[in-house]
């Protein structure tokens, strides 16, 4: 059973969607604000977090942040801003996600399930991707730059391994989104993508200005120049 940390300060949506969501299988632990959460917080305690951003004492942004220094655990912020400057805040914070309210509950869905294929995607094979100083541990799903360890999100670990598995190989936005994101995943477009490519540069690159690992090919998409 997949465990879901549910932060929602709205009583009748929190209650609605813990309803559906356990009628769905998952087992949900709800909390109203940002204080009741810090207190039910326990990392690796859960699959999935999802996570508002207007709470009423304080930031979903701020408890994402906390929740980032213990946990790499999938996250989607639920926002009522559909502005391109709040989106990328919480991309940029650690969320692999967002959804704005109001949502089909459909909709809801898709992404809380797509999320969770994605997180489960890379097999525990225990075979190691090294190329141009970074090795990524499959079994143990960690990722080592220069040998000093690199703390990446679900999504960001998911993309880097995807481009270290076709170096030199030039992927397009499409095909990066279909393996990140399921072929059916259609409203996600390629603007989170480059959120999460200059995340991602800022973390393994040497000079994330002048990317030498993660090139971008204008008009065709990305590629990872080293090999192996």
């Amino acid at each position: 059973m997949k465990r879901i940390f549910f932060v929602e300060d709205d009583a009748s949506l929190r209650s609605g969607l813990t309803f559906a969501l356990e009628k769905q299988g998952y087992a949900v632990t709800a909390a109203a604000t940002r204080a009741e959460a810090e207190s039910l917080w326990r990392a690796d305690a859960f699959d999935l977090v999802i996570l508002d951003v207007s709470l009423p004492d304080g930031s979903g942004y701020d408890l994402c942040h906390k929740i980032r220094q213990t946990s790499q655990v999938p996250l989607i912020f639920l926002t009522a801003a559909d502005e391109e400057t709040e989106v990328i805040m919480g991309l940029d914070l650690g969320g692999d996600d967002y959804i704005t309210k109001p949502f089909k509950l459909a909709v809801f869905f898709s992404r809380v399930n797509a999320l969770l294929r994605r997180s489960a995607r890379f097999p525990q094979t225990g075979r190691q991707l090294v190329s141009g100083g970074v090795t990524v541990d499959l079994l143990q799903q960690t990722v080592t730059r220069n040998g000093a360890p690199v703390d990446l999100t679900a999504t960001e670990y998911k993309l880097l391994c995807f481009l270290m598995e076709n170096p030199g190989q030039v992927l397009s936005a499409d095909q990066i989104l279909g393996r990140l994101w399921d072929c059916e995943e259609r409203y996600i477009d390629s603007s989170t993508l480059t959120v999460y490519i200059r995340r991602l540069r800022t973390k393994i690159e040497e000079d994330p200005a002048h990317p030498q690992k993660i090139l971008t090919v204008r008009g065709m998409g990305y590629k990872w120049s080293v090999t192996p």
